[in-house]
Parts: structure tokens; C-alpha cells; sequence
């Protein structure tokens, strides 16, 4: 059986609604990581740490790694990611934060559409 030389690629989109019950402590480990960043320049660094003090949904967003998630999965490499925090209004018996539901709001062009068919 021979194997296709090309490569596939997929953007695998995923939404997380997390509750923070520490504030101190999210922005206090985002802080440590930011220090035991030996690699970040001085002015990126004055900046991260300006930003996780204050705003949580920033020093959330410094905590949480896409690259380490997927480093463990076998056959797969991550060649691109962008993630970000921000406070929202949640309300857990809205319509709108049914996660079972497909979102038939968004289109998808055609390669996604035959990827979804099989």
C-alpha cells in the first residue's frame, strides 16, 4: 500500500470557559513563568508582566501552552498556534453556551466541508 507524499493538515479550533477562583494564584504562577523565561528579552518581559498583573484572563493565557498539549500526541507536529484570554459574561443555561450544539452560524469552505463528509 503505498503512502501519499503530501502532508495533511488540520486546524483543530478549541474553546474552553474556565472559572477562576484564584486570582492571585493564576497571576502569581504566570509571573514565575514569565521570570523562568530565560530566553524573553528585557522589554518583552517588562510588558508580559505588566500585563498578567493586570488582567487574569492575560496571565491565564500565559499559563496555558498549545505546543506542550501537543507534544505529547504521537505523529503530529504543531506548525502554527494563536491563543488568547478574556473575561466573559457566562451564564451555563444559556442557549448560547451549549457546547453540544453544532455552530451552523459559521460557513466552512469546501476542503472542510469534505473533510466533515469523510
Amino acid at each position: 500500500m503505498n503512502t501519499p507524499e503530501t502532508s495533511r493538515f488540520v486546524r483543530l479550533r478549541v474553546e474552553l470557559v474556565l472559572e477562576i477562583d484564584d486570582e492571585e494564584a493564576v497571576t502569581g504562577a504566570a509571573l514565575r513563568r514569565i521570570a523562568d523565561d530565560g530566553d524573553m528579552p528585557d522589554e518583552e518581559r517588562v510588558h508580559a508582566e505588566s500585563a498578567v498583573t493586570e488582567d487574569t484572563a492575560e496571565a491565564l493565557a500565559h499559563l496555558v501552552d498549545p505546543f506542550t498539549l501537543i507534544d505529547e500526541v504521537p505523529g503530529v507536529e504543531l506548525l502554527q498556534a494563536s491563543w488568547s484570554g478574556e473575561e466573559i459574561d457566562y451564564d451555563p443555561d444559556s442557549a448560547e453556551w451549549d457546547l453540544d450544539e453544532d455552530d451552523d452560524d459559521e460557513p466552512y469552505d469546501d476542503e472542510e466541508e469534505a473533510d466533515r463528509a469523510g
